[in-house]
C-alpha cells in the first residue's frame, strides 16, 4: 500500500470514534468507498503471489458476502469471520490470513464484488501493477 493509501486509511481509522462499531451497511459504505483503490492488495513473497483482502476483512461487518475473479476464472467466496455481539470493526482473529495464496505471478487482475447488508453491489476492477506491493 502506497503512501497515500496508508495516511487515507490511518485518518478514517483516526477520524472514528474510539468505541465505534461499524456494524452495517449504512456505516461501512462511505468508508469503503473511500478506501477503494485499498480494497486489495498484491504482494509477491517467498515464491508466491499474496492477496491481500485486509482492509474488506476490517470493515467486513455491514458486508454480506466478498466475491472476487482473478484474471478471467471462475467467481470465488472470500470468507470472513462472523461479526458478533461488541467485537470492533478492526479485530481480526490472531489465527486469521487476511491473504489468499497463488502462484507467482499468476494474478494479472482482480474484480471485487461486494454484496452489503441492504442487498446492495458495488465492484471494483484492479491490475496486478496497480495493487502490487
Amino acid at each position: 500500500m502506497g503512501r497515500l493509501g496508508l495516511g487515507l486509511c490511518a485518518a478514517v481509522f483516526l477520524a472514528a470514534p474510539a468505541a465505534a462499531q461499524f456494524d452495517s451497511a449504512e456505516q461501512v459504505k462511505p468508508i469503503l468507498k473511500t478506501i477503494k483503490p485499498q480494497w486489495i492488495s498484491l504482494r509477491e513473497f517467498n515464491g508466491q503471489d499474496l492477496l491481500y483482502f485486509t482492509m474488506l476483512e476490517v470493515y467486513r461487518c455491514g458486508i454480506e458476502q466478498i466475491r472476487f475473479v482473478i484474471n478471467d476464472g471462475k467467481p470465488q467466496v472470500w470468507e470472513t469471520e462472523p461479526c458478533e455481539g461488541d467485537e470492533t470493526f478492526s479485530e481480526i482473529g490472531e489465527d486469521r490470513l487476511p491473504y489468499a495464496t497463488l502462484p507467482l505471478q499468476s494474478v494479472d487482475k482482480v474484480r471485487i464484488e461486494l454484496t452489503y447488508d441492504d442487498g446492495t453491489v458495488e465492484w471494483g476492477e484492479y491490475a496486478r501493477g496497480d495493487v502490487l506491493q
